[in-house]
C-alpha cells in the first residue's frame, strides 16, 4: 500500500481512550478523500514511503542551502522544518473563509482607530476599559484624536484552527509585527521544487502577485504623493527569532533592511544613514517603516527607555505625520485575547455587521460571571495572560493558578481547547525509514490593505504540533475554481513608481560585508592548512623522526599559532579545527562568524550565498558520523569547495561600496594569513629536505604550487617562495597583489578622499614592499632569518593598524546605543565624582 492509503486505513481503526475526535484534512468520515484532494488523487495516492523519505531529505537540503532558520523566543537559532505533505483547501471551502478574514481585518483596523481616537467602545461600555487599558500593547503616547491614522493596520495575521465539525475558529490575531509570510513563500518555493508533478497538477494560486501587492501597498502608504518614497524594513537584528522572515521580505520587496542604529530623527523627520557612490555619506529621508520591532521598544525617548532597538524621536515623527509606520504604533493591543469575547458586539457597533468568523470560545476573567465559569472549569480550559506568553502559567499547580486568577482577574482569560484538525505528516523513524501519521495543525493567514479594501493572502502558513509545541510547518495550497482565475485574484497590481530608487548602503552593512570577506578568507586559509597538514599526517603521523615527520611538526606549529592546541592526537585535532565553532581560530569558528556576518546582510546578497553553509553543514555531519581518518580530508575538501563558491556569488554583485568592502576584508585577511604562515615556516632553517617539504606544503596551503612549479620547474627555494608570496604583482595570493586590490577598493568608497588614514597606510605598505629586497630577507643569521622575521612581524602589525583605520573611517555611526536608564546612571555617578 502507498503512504496515503496506509494513512487512511489507520484512521478507520477505533480510537482508544477518550480522545476528542478530530477533523481530518485529507480523509472524509467515509474513508474517501476530501474534495480538495480528489483532483490530486492519481499522483498523491501513488506516493509511497520511499518517495516521501526522498522528498523529506530534499526539503532538509534545500532549506539548509537557502539558510532558512528559526529560533523560539529565548532559544538558539535552528533549522526551519517543513513537512512534505501540503495542507490543501479547495476554492469552495476557501471563499467563505476569505470573506471572514477580510471583514476581520477591516474590523481590527476600526478598533485601532476607535481606541486611539474617539474611544466609543470604552465610553459606551461595549468593551470593559480594563481589557484595553490593562494591556501592555495599548500605547498611550499615540492616543490622540488629532494624530490618529485612518488606516493604521496595513498587514495583519490571524491564527486559525478547526473545531471537531471542521469549522475554522480564530485562535489569535497578530497585528504588532505579523511574521511568517516570508516563511510561507519559502515553503512554496521548496515544495514546488521537490514535488513538481503534484505542484503542477494542483492548479493552485501562486503567491508572487501577493508580494507585488504588498510592495505596492507599502509604497502607497507614504503620507504625501511622492515619486520615490523611501521604504525600509525595521528589524530587531539577526538574533530575532524570525530574522530570516524579516530579511526575506526586505529582499523580496527590494527595501533596505535596517536596525534602529541605522536611523536617526532630525528636525522631526526620520533619516537613514547612507553611503552613496562617490558622493560620500549623508542622511536620507525615510517615508515608510515596515516595523518588525514591537512598539514598546521602538522609541527609547517616549516608550521603553532601556531599548536599544528603536529610534529616539520616532513617536514624535509619527505624531507630526512625517513618517508612516506599518503597522501603526499601538497595534499590539489587537493581540489581546481579552477582546475575543466582545468581538461580535464590536462588529455590530463599528461595522454594523454580524461577525462572520467566530473565535474559539473565550471568557475574560475580569467579568465576575466569566471568572466563575473559568474557575469551575479550570482543568478543561487553557488559562492565558492577556499580554504575556501563552504558557505564562505553565507548570503551576491548580491552586496557584486559581490564586493568580483571584488576585488579578482582569489579566487573564480562559479559552476552550480546540481539538484542532489533523493532517498526514511525515515522521522519520530512522535513516531509511519513516511513516505518515496524523498530527494536529493550525493555519496562519495574512490580510493586506490593498487599495481601499483588505485582501487575504490566498494561502498561508500551516503549523504542525507535537503536544503543545509547533514541530514543523506546512505549505498551504488553495486551489483555483477555474484554471483561468488570476493568481491571488489580482488581475493586475496597482501602479508603482518607475523612478529609480536610491541604493544607499548604511554603514552597519559595510561592516558586516567587511567581516564577510575576512571570515571567508580566514575559513578558507585554515581549511587549506588543515588539508596540507593532514596529507603529511597520513604518511608521517606515526614517524616523527623522519623528514616528513619533522615537516609535519613545523606545519602543526603554523596550525597552532592560528588555532591553538586542544588535542595531542592529530586526527582529533583536525576534527576539532573543522567542527568546533567554540574554538578560537578554528575553521568552524570562522564559518560561524561568516554565517553571522551574512545573516546581517541577507537582503543584500544572492540566495546562492547560503549554499555555502548547506554544503559545509553536510560535510561536517559526514565527518561527525565517520570515524575514518580519510573523512577529514574529504569533508575539508567539500567545505573548501563551498567557500570557494562565494567568489562566484560575489563576482555577480553590483560594484557598490558593499562589494568593495568584501574585497578589502578578503585581501586584508589574506595578507595577515600569509604573514603568519611564513613566520612559522620560513624564518628558521631546518635542513634542506625538511625546508623543501615545508615550503611545498606552504605553497599548497597558499594555493600557489601550480604557479611555482611552472615558474621554477619544481625547484623549491626560500627566495622563490618569498618572491611569489610577497612581491609578485601577478599572484593573487601575494602581499603585493592584495595591497594593490585594497588600494583600488578603498579609492571607490564614498568616505575616501585620497588622503584618508587607510589610504595613507596602504600607500606606505606598498612602498615598503616595493623597496624590500628578497635577498636581504633570505639572509641567514645563525639558524634563522632575522630580517624576514622582523619584516613579517612589522608588516602584520601595520596590517592590524590598517584594519582599525578602515573600521574607524568607514564603519563609525556614532556611539553605540545605550539605554536612557544607563545614561542617567552614568550621569549620576559623574555628578558624585565617580570615575
Amino acid at each position: 500500500m502507498t503512504a496515503l492509503r496506509d494513512y487512511a486505513a489507520a484512521l478507520t481503526q477505533p480510537v482508544l481512550g477518550d480522545q476528542a475526535p478530530r477533523y481530518d484534512e485529507v480523509v472524509a468520515p467515509d474513508g474517501g478523500l476530501r474534495p480538495a484532494w480528489k483532483g490530486l488523487a492519481e499522483i498523491a495516492v501513488a506516493l509511497d514511503h520511499r518517495d516521501l523519505r526522498r522528498v523529506d531529505e530534499d526539503i532538509v537540503r534545500f532549506l539548509a542551502d537557502d539558510g532558512v532558520t528559526y529560533s523560539r523566543p529565548g532559544g538558539r537559532s535552528g533549522p526551519w522544518r517543513l513537512d512534505p505533505v501540503p495542507l490543501v483547501i479547495d476554492a469552495a471551502a476557501w471563499t467563505p473563509l476569505e470573506v471572514g478574514l477580510a471583514q476581520r481585518a477591516e474590523l481590527l483596523n476600526a478598533i485601532l482607530v476607535d481606541l486611539y481616537g474617539e474611544q466609543r467602545l470604552l465610553s459606551e461600555g461595549i468593551v470593559p476599559a480594563s481589557v484595553v487599558l490593562g494591556h501592555a500593547g495599548f500605547t498611550r503616547v499615540v492616543a490622540r484624536r488629532s494624530a490618529i491614522d485612518p488606516r493604521p493596520l496595513v498587514l495583519s495575521a490571524t491564527d486559525l484552527g478547526r473545531d471537531a465539525q471542521g469549522q475554522w475558529r480564530v485562535i489569535a490575531d497578530r497585528a504588532q509585527a505579523p511574521s511568517g509570510i516570508g516563511y510561507a513563500m519559502e515553503n512554496r518555493r521548496v515544495i514546488s521544487r521537490v514535488m513538481p508533478e503534484l505542484y503542477r497538477e494542483a492548479g493552485l494560486h501562486r503567491m508572487e502577485p501577493y508580494f507585488w501587492a504588498l510592495r505596492s501597498a507599502l509604497i502607497q502608504s507614504a503620507q504625501d504623493e511622492l515619486a520615490d518614497p523611501r521604504v525600509v524594513v525595521l528589524s530587531p537584528g539577526t538574533h530575532s527569532e524570525t530574522a530570516y522572515d524579516q530579511a526575506f521580505i526586505a529582499s523580496a520587496l527590494g527595501f533596505p533592511l535596517v536596525q534602529g542604529s541605522d536611523l536617526v530623527v532630525r528636525d522631526g523627520w526620520v533619516q537613514m544613514r547612507a553611503t552613496h557612490g562617490r558622493h560620500g555619506g549623508r542622511l536620507e529621508r525615510v517615508d515608510v517603516i515596515l516595523r518588525r520591532v514591537d512598539a514598546a521598544w521602538s522609541d527609547p525617548l517616549e516608550l521603553r527607555g532601556d531599548s536599544q532597538l528603536g529610534v529616539a524621536g520616532l513617536v514624535e515623527a509619527v505624531r507630526r505625520g512625517r513618517v508612516r509606520v506599518v503597522n501603526g504604533l499601538g497595534s499590539g493591543v489587537l493581540e489581546n485575547p481579552g477582546l475575543l469575547p466582545y468581538m461580535p458586539s464590536i462588529s455590530q457597533a463599528l461595522l454594523g455587521e454580524p461577525l462572520r468568523l467566530a473565535a474559539v470560545p473565550t471568557w475574560w476573567c475580569g467579568d465576575p460571571d466569566s471568572l466563575a465559569h473559568v474557575l469551575d472549569r479550570q482543568d478543561r480550559l487553557t488559562i492565558r495572560a492577556i499580554d504575556g506568553p501563552t504558557n505564562a502559567l505553565a507548570g503551576l499547580d491548580p491552586a496557584s493558578v486559581r490564586e493568580r486568577l483571584l488576585d488579578e482577574p482582569h489579566r487573564y482569560v480562559g479559552q476552550e481547547r480546540l481539538p484542532l484538525s489533523q493532517a498526514p505528516t511525515w515522521r522519520s523513524t530512522g535513516h531509511l525509514s519513516g511513516d505518515v501519521v496524523p498530527r494536529p495543525l493550525t493555519l496562519r493567514t495574512f490580510t493586506l490593505r490593498y487599495g481601499s479594501a483588505y485582501r487575504p493572502l490566498v494561502g498561508g502558513l500551516g503549523a504542525v504540533y507535537e503536544g503543545d509545541v509547533s514541530a514543523s510547518s506546512k505549505d498551504v495550497w488553495v486551489l483555483k475554481a477555474e484554471p483561468t482565475d488570476p493568481d491571488q485574484g489580482l488581475a493586475e497590481v496597482l501602479p508603482m513608481t518607475n523612478v529609480r530608487a536610491s541604493t544607499g548602503t548604511v554603514p552597519r552593512i559595510l561592516e558586516d560585508l567587511f567581516w564577510f570577506g575576512r571570515y571567508a578568507e580566514r575559513a578558507e586559509d585554515m581549511i587549506r592548512l588543515v588539508l596540507a597538514a593532514h596529507a603529511l599526517a597520513e604518511d608521517f603521523g606515526t614517524r616523527p623522526r623522519t623528514t616528513g615527520g619533522a615537516s609535519l611538526a613545523v606545519l602543526m606549529q603554523a596550525v597552532r599559532r592560528l588555532g591553538g592546541t586542544v588535542h595531542e592526537d592529530l586526527d582529533a585535532e583536525f576534527r576539532s579545527l573543522l567542527l568546533d565553532a567554540q574554538r578560537p581560530g578554528s575553521a568552524a569558528q570562522a564559518l560561524q562568524g561568516l554565517r553571522d556576518a551574512v545573516a546581517g546582510v541577507r537582503d543584500q546578497l544572492s540566495q546562492d550565498t547560503w549554499r555555502v553553509f548547506g554544503a559545509s553543514d553536510r560535510a561536517a555531519h559526514a565527518l561527525e558520523e565517520s570515524g575514518h581518518s580519510h573523512q577529514i580530508s574529504e569533508s575539508a575538501g567539500r567545505m573548501l569547495t563551498g567557500i570557494l563558491s562565494l567568489q562566484g556569488v560575489t563576482a555577480s554583485m553590483i560594484r557598490d561600496p558593499g562589494w568593495h568592502m568584501i574585497g578589502i576584508g578578503r585581501h586584508l585577511e589574506r595578507a595577515v594569513q600569509v604573514c603568519h604562515l611564513l613566520d612559522e615556516t620560513a624564518t628558521v632553517r631546518r635542513g634542506i629536505d625538511v625546508d623543501r617539504d615545508v615550503l611545498n606544503a606552504v605553497l599548497v596551503a597558499s594555493e600557489s604550487s601550480v604557479t611555482h612549479r611552472r615558474r621554477y620547474r619544481g625547484y623549491v627555494r626560500t627566495g622563490g617562495v618569498l618572491e611569489l608570496l610577497l612581491t609578485d604583482l601577478d599572484n593573487p595570493r601575494s602581499l603585493a597583489f592584495g595591497l594593490a586590490e585594497i588600494a583600488t577598493h578603498l579609492t571607490a568608497l564614498p568616505a575616501s578622499t585620497g588622503s584618508t588614514r587607510p589610504e595613507r597606510l596602504v600607500a606606505d605598505l606598498r612602498t615598503t614592499l616595493a623597496e624590500t629586497d628578497i635577498a636581504t630577507l633570505v639572509a641567514i643569521g645563525g639558524v634563522g632569518r632575522p630580517n624576514l622575521e622582523a619584516f613579517l612581524a612589522s608588516y602584520a602589525a601595520q596590517l592590524a593598524r590598517l584594519a582599525d583605520a578602515v573600521a574607524d573611517l568607514h564603519f563609525a555611526t556614532g556611539p553605540a546605543p545605550r539605554s536612557l536608564g544607563s545614561i542617567a546612571l552614568v550621569e549620576s555617578l559623574e555628578a558624585l565624582g565617580a570615575p
